[in-house]
């Protein structure tokens, strides 16, 4: 009888964990229709909260509030994955940064290719317009690839590439974006538009205006000062800003200059670094 009932457990036992195993695979995130599970990052990549720790993360593409209205393509976890190099520069500047009252926010930092292939069919869809009146509300959809506001390639996805701004310590938390709120024009007056906690660079990120230039002469005052601290601090470390974006930094030189990787934004793609 013993024995039996040692075979019928053990029976059980080999079930249940092809179950388990079953349901586990059923659970994983699906790396899309069409596109097979990308391998882990190189070992040049690493989570910057292992190397700067006290930078703010603020990942919008894993949310709903940003250009495309939900979480893009590939952004499965909210973290920053970055080249070594360009986390080290962060760190390096955060800590000058730190020591005037202010602290780093990332926005987004590696962006897979299927995150970009997202917003490529999101512009192309020319009906979609539900984030317009915060995000474009001057700009026609149908000119957002010729305006330069979306491209089929994109330096973040090489690795070395950051969005980010700078939030005046102490830093309160940002309130959660609710969908389906009423939408502010992203070069509104800050108490007017969206209000993390971030100081006042004039417009919103990724706000696809002109007004986002770096060095938009109608910039001035408290606004152009902020934006001159971060591209100033930043590149003191090796960064070098993209005028049409105030926001947009990258690390030179890149470790990956000709490289365009599809590996998702995960810790597991990173892990154990």
């Amino acid at each position: 009888m013993r024995r039996r009932l040692g075979r019928d457990l053990r029976s059980y036992g080999a079930c249940a964990a092809v179950v388990l195993a079953l349901l586990s695979v059923a659970a994983a995130p699906s790396p899309g229709p069409g596109r097979p599970e990308a391998p882990p990052a190189p070992d040049a990549f690493v989570p910057l909260r292992s190397v700067a720790p006290t930078v703010l993360q603020d990942m919008r593409y894993t949310t709903a509030h940003n250009f495309v209205g939900e979480r893009v393509d590939g952004y499965r976890e909210p973290v920053c994955l970055l080249t070594r190099p360009a986390a080290q520069a962060l760190a390096r500047a955060q800590r000058v940064l730190l020591r005037s009252g202010y602290t780093l926010k990332v926005y987004d930092c590696y962006r897979p290719q299927r995150a970009v292939d997202h917003f490529v069919r999101w512009a192309k869809d020319l009906g979609d317009t539900a984030m317009k009146p915060a995000f474009y509300p001057r700009v026609d959809k149908s000119r957002l690839f010729t305006d330069g506001y979306i491209a089929e390639k994109s330096g973040h996805s090489r690795g070395s590439t950051v969005d980010l701004t700078l939030v005046k310590l102490p830093a309160w938390p940002t309130r959660p974006y609710v969908p389906g709120e009423k939408l502010v024009p992203c070069y509104a007056p800050q108490d007017e538009r969206f209000r993390d906690n971030s100081v006042d660079m004039g417009t919103g990120y990724d706000c696809f205006d002109t007004l986002s230039h770096t060095d938009d002469p109608r910039i001035r005052g408290v606004q152009r000062s902020n934006r001159q601290l971060l591209k100033n601090t930043l590149a003191a470390q090796g960064f070098t800003n993209l005028p049409e974006e105030w926001w947009h930094f990258t690390y030179k030189p890149e470790l990956f200059p000709d490289t365009y990787f599809d590996f998702p934004v995960a810790r597991r793609s990173v892990a154990g670094r």
